[in-house]
Order: structure tokens, then C-alpha cells, then sequence
């Protein structure tokens, strides 16, 4: 690893090309030159639910192997288990029954990812149902996911759980509240959507990634404005990418970054072609202001900057968040702290025991809601917005 950190390694998701088979997805993905595909098992997408999944997962491990794309598996489609309830039902549902038949995509998914050499298995928890209240519901999590982690153990394959808005597990303090309801397993990590951050997080997103990074299996990226869950091309929202890439370089995280573009899928191929060289531009300016940042560092500058040394209240996070989406206006990046990603390279390492300080606000933040961030109004996003 430089001081810069690991190389970022980009992939496009199918959500955003379901009007294309899977294989010319996928020939598409390397003739781009991306690095890898987050892959959505869906019904046009090596359907999971259908005959001979082991035959078909072989096959399309070996047309990743020839074409040299690494793979995140992702359980999101909208309909796979229920043509008429978008993402039910979940695990979260009041119907035991239906809850298992969550569980059981989720078990498939496992084993997908493990004959695919995949670096993670995504999730997220679903919206509190309307009769439910929270502490019901995060029991029903906690209850629904131990046989898949415990599946996913086994195969050695993290369980990457994403905060989504407007779902039960929202924020990085919920993904925290969470690992406290499971105690901790190592199997369990995280997936993080970068437009999420800018959407409803009290951190600004380079913070957001710098805190979550000891449990960093999978992310996501797209651009996005401050309150609104809406997946935007890149140039189109409010985020400022090259010290949102800079920090992600910086923690060590060796999986993939994703584009999640699932609502532009009637354009995916255009999508795809314009995603990758603004994100490679926007790395590049990331690292063109590392080595300033690092000489800063050394020069004894103070650490007041860094959410490690001194977190600013969350209305400070809030005013601070950037709103320039043009990567060749970056402000110098802060140095900080290298932590290299365990679950990578070996799923079963555990989290650090010891929190940094903007990890334990997360942690002390754990909800007694579902939706708990009280400094920022507008958290609940309804599940109609999601994608």
C-alpha cells in the first residue's frame, strides 16, 4: 500500500443494465474496462429462484473468469420474490413464512457468491412494517439474519448489510446498533452507498467513509443531493468526489465500488460509458492532492480537521458537506489514518475493539427508532423513493 493508499477498483451494477442479458452486460462491463460487476440476482439476471442455479452460477463464473471482472453478489431486486410488493417480502415481514422465504434468497445468494468467487453478499433490512414498532423489528433482523451469517461464515464470504433510507437499518448507527444485537460476528460487514451519506448521514460522506472503514465490504457510488434518496449520474447531484475518493484510497478497502444507477437502466449502456471516466478523473485528482495533504500532516498541522482527532457537532457535519460535483475543484484532502480493510483478504477478522472517536459517536448513537438522526429533519425517506 502507498501513503495514497490501495488503487480504487470500479464496477457497474446490472440494476442499471436490465434491459440487457447478463452476458452482454457483462461483455459490455470489460470492453468499458471496469474491473468488476455488482451483480443483482434477479429474473433476467441469473434468476435465483429458478432450476439448475449451480449449473448456471458455473457458467457465469467462468465468463467473469475469461473476461476478468471481479463480482459482488446483490440481493436488491424489486420484485424477484413478489410480483406485486416492491423488495417483499422482507426480513422484517410480520408472516414468518414470508420472512423465510427472505432468508432463503439470502441463503442462495450465499452460495452463489462462493461459487463465484465473489467478494461479498449484499442486503438491507427492509422498511418497519405499519403495525410494528421498531424494537419488534429489529428483533425480527437480528432473528432472520443468524442463519445467514452463519452460512455466509462458513463460506467465507462476508454479509455486507447497507443502510438504506427510509428502511429499518438506515444509518451508520444503525448498522452499529445492529452488530451489538448480534454480538459482533465476523462474518458481519458493511455495504456503503456514498450517495446515502450525502442524503441523510450527520457526517460528511469522506468522514462517513473514514468511520465505517474497519467494517467495509462493499460500496456503492453515484452522485445525490443533501435530503433527497434519488440515484443520479455523476455531475448531476451535490457531491464532491475527489476527497470522497481520496478518503475510500486511504482506508485500504480492496472490494469494489459499484455505480448503482438502477432507475437508468433505459440508457444503461450511455450510463456506463460516462461513469467510469469521471470516476477515473475524479481519482485522479484525489491523488494529485494526497501528497500535499500527507506534507501538511508531517508538518505538524493540527488533527482538528480529521473526524478521528475532533468530530464537529453534527449541524457543523451537516454545513460543511460540499456541494460541488466538478472533481477538478477539490480542496486539499486531509491526511488520514490508513486502516487497511481485514474482511477482504480474510472475512473472519474481527472488528477493532477499540473505536476511534467518530466510530464510538456512531456507536453511542445507536437507535432506540428506526430513524434516529435528530440533527438532520428530513432521515425518513418513504420507501417509494428507494430504488
Amino acid at each position: 500500500m502507498t501513503s495514497q493508499g490501495t488503487a480504487l477498483r470500479f464496477g457497474y451494477g446490472t440494476n442499471g443494465l436490465a434491459d440487457l442479458r447478463l452476458d452482454d452486460a457483462l461483455a459490455l462491463l470489460a470492453d468499458l474496462g471496469y474491473d468488476g460487476v455488482g451483480l443483482t440476482l434477479d429474473h433476467m439476471h441469473l434468476d435465483p429462484l429458478a432450476p439448475d442455479l449451480a449449473a448456471r452460477t458455473g457458467r457465469v463464473a467462468r465468463r467473469l473468469a475469461a473476461l476478468g471482472l471481479d463480482v459482488t453478489v446483490e440481493t436488491g431486486a424489486r420484485y424477484v420474490l413478489d410480483p406485486r410488493r416492491k423488495h417483499g417480502p422482507s426480513l422484517l415481514d410480520p408472516d414468518p413464512e414470508a420472512r423465510a422465504r427472505r432468508v432463503d434468497l439470502l441463503l442462495r445468494a450465499v452460495r452463489v457468491a462462493a461459487d463465484l468467487g465473489a467478494h461479498a453478499v449484499h442486503c438491507f433490512s427492509g422498511i418497519v412494517p405499519p403495525d410494528d414498532d421498531a424494537a419488534t423489528a429489529w428483533e425480527r433482523l437480528a432473528a432472520a439474519l443468524t442463519p445467514v451469517l452463519e452460512a455466509a461464515d462458513a463460506a467465507g464470504v462476508p454479509l455486507a448489510v447497507e443502510p438504506e433510507p427510509g428502511h429499518l437499518l438506515a444509518t451508520l448507527a444503525d448498522f452499529h446498533h445492529l452488530r451489538g444485537l448480534l454480538g459482533d460476528p465476523p462474518a458481519l460487514g458493511l455495504t456503503l452507498d456514498l450517495g446515502h451519506c450525502q442524503c441523510l448521514e450527520p457526517l460528511p460522506p469522506a468522514d462517513c467513509v473514514r468511520a465505517a472503514a474497519p467494517w467495509l465490504r462493499h460500496v456503492q457510488i453515484e452522485d445525490m443531493r443533501r435530503g433527497v434518496h434519488d440515484h443520479l449520474p455523476f455531475g448531476e447531484g451535490e457531491m464532491d468526489f475527489p476527497p470522497l475518493l481520496a478518503a475510500l484510497a486511504a482506508t485500504g478497502y480492496q472490494g469494489l465500488t459499484v455505480v448503482e444507477l438502477p432507475r437508468h437502466s433505459h440508457a444503461g449502456p450511455h450510463y456506463a460509458e460516462t461513469s467510469l471516466p469521471f470516476l477515473r478523473r475524479a481519482a485522479a485528482a484525489a491523488a494529485a492532492t494526497a501528497p500535499a495533504a500527507s506534507a501538511s500532516g508531517a508538518s505538524g498541522a493540527s488533527g482538528a480537521g480529521d473526524p478521528f482527532t475532533a468530530a464537529p457537532t453534527a449541524a457543523a457535519q451537516v454545513a460543511a458537506t460540499p456541494v460541488s460535483a466538478n472533481p477538478a475543484v477539490a480542496a486539499p484532502v486531509t491526511a488520514a489514518p490508513v486502516a487497511t480493510n481485514p474482511a477482504v483478504a480474510a472475512p473472519a477478522v474481527a472488528a477493532p475493539a477499540v473505536a476511534a472517536p467518530a466510530v464510538a459517536a456512531l456507536v453511542t448513537a445507536a437507535p432506540a427508532a428506526a430513524n434516529p438522526v435528530s440533527a438532520v429533519p428530513d432521515t425518513t425517506v418513504p420507501e417509494g423513493s428507494t430504488p
